[in-house]
């Protein structure tokens, strides 16, 4: 157990191999399939759950876990010693995750007042959650505090960018998560559409008549941010290797990147994006 246990939720999207070394905790989301119960990346894995996605006649829901499973973890973390936790999660405005850790929160200090929980609200998603939860458990191993830990998240919390891609927004229109890119929603036949998140929800960075001319659109911003810095990047898609490849060259080309990640989302942000979706999650390194 390091010093600062790091705990996130399933939809960080946070490479299963990263999770294992930088011993990160994490609480698995709920889909609703039909009359099935799933855990996302626990009983319902990435690959089968595109394959049936891509025929699916309507969409599952998702539900973030509750006080009790977040309740859960604290103790468990706990009880193998820790006595600081740092709790991220997605943005507070397109989920219950941080309410539910916020309660859990409280009945742990009823309970154990000698853990100290810090829960953060990201105000984003997928791998920007993921980079932020990245940093802290290395911050962690390297033997911060988790007042210092939780102030650097914190910086990283308005300059970590995301920038998305897929073939439509009707995955987002149905689940509800479209945010202000609603009114791209219904002429979107033959573009290619880029969102972000902004202020904590979806919103619409341009569109493009072409995958091949949104991933040039996504390097120019990349570029644009960090000028001539330097970034840390992790790529992200559901079921599309091969685009965030090509991704990658082109943003690698124009910007000085000291860290590249390739991720794939969870099913429970997949049902929302689409199969298809490409795209990135990147900061500026100081």
């Amino acid at each position: 157990m390091t010093a600062v246990a790091v705990l996130t939720d399933s939809v960080c999207s946070v490479p299963e191999n990263m999770l294992q070394q930088l011993n990160i905790r994490t609480v698995a989301y709920y889909i609703h399939r039909g009359g099935e119960i799933l855990r996302d990346l626990v009983t319902i894995q990435r690959e089968e759950f595109l394959r049936w996605l891509m025929t699916a006649r309507s969409l599952p829901t998702t539900a973030s876990p509750g006080p009790g499973d977040y309740y859960e973890a604290y103790e468990g973390l706990a009880e193998q010693g820790a006595r600081e936790i740092i709790s991220i999660h997605i943005s507070s405005k397109v989920s219950g995750a941080v309410q539910g850790a916020s309660v859990a929160q409280t009945m742990m200090q009823e309970r154990h007042p000698e853990v100290q929980i810090e829960v953060v609200d990201t105000l984003t998603a997928g791998l920007c959650q993921g980079l932020m939860v990245i940093e802290a458990a290395r911050a962690s191993l390297a033997g911060a505090r988790l007042e210092e830990i939780l102030a650097k998240v914190q910086r990283m919390i308005p300059v970590t960018r995301m920038i998305q891609t897929a073939d439509t927004l009707k995955y987002l229109y149905m689940g509800g998560r479209i945010g202000k890119a609603q009114q791209m929603a219904g002429s979107l036949l033959n573009i290619k559409p880029l969102i972000g998140i902004e202020d904590g929800i979806i919103a619409p960075l341009g569109k493009a008549h072409s995958r091949g001319q949104a991933y040039r659109m996504m390097a120019d911003m990349v570029s644009e941010t960090i000028g001539k810095g330097q970034a840390r990047i992790a790529y992200m898609h559901a079921g599309a290797q091969r685009e965030v490849e090509k991704i990658k060259e082109l943003v690698e080309a124009k910007v000085d990147v000291v860290e590249s990640i390739f991720a794939e989302l969870s099913p429970a942000l997949a049902v929302h994006t689409g199969p298809g979706t490409a795209g990135l999650c990147y900061y500026p390194v100081d």
